[in-house]
């Protein structure tokens, strides 16, 4: 399984919706473990975006899938970006 950290920024949408029902944050890692993948960790941060997760996945079709259906809904914008254990990253270096 491949690494994956997710940068998302709500929406006004967004915004209006977790600030009513926050525990929707919650239910969308269960929709994203819906479509193949697994939230391994999740943070709330301030500056320029609004959550850091930490997802693992089994490739980049699937990551895809979950950003297009994600950013569909018009609540959330993300960026996502693979990532790369330190300790395969030498290992890759050194071969």
């Amino acid at each position: 399984m491949a690494l994956y950290i997710l940068l998302s920024t709500l929406t006004d949408d967004g915004r209006k919706t977790v600030k009513s029902k926050p525990e929707r944050i919650k239910e969308v890692n269960k929709e994203i473990e819906g479509m193949g993948a697994k939230v391994l960790g999740q943070y709330a941060v301030l500056g320029m975006y609004d959550f850091i997760n930490i997802v693992e996945a089994p490739g980049n079709e699937t990551m895809a899938k979950i950003s297009v259906a994600l950013g569909a809904r018009g609540t959330v914008q993300m960026m996502t970006l693979p990532a790369i254990a330190i300790d395969d990253f030498i290992k890759t270096l050194k071969k």
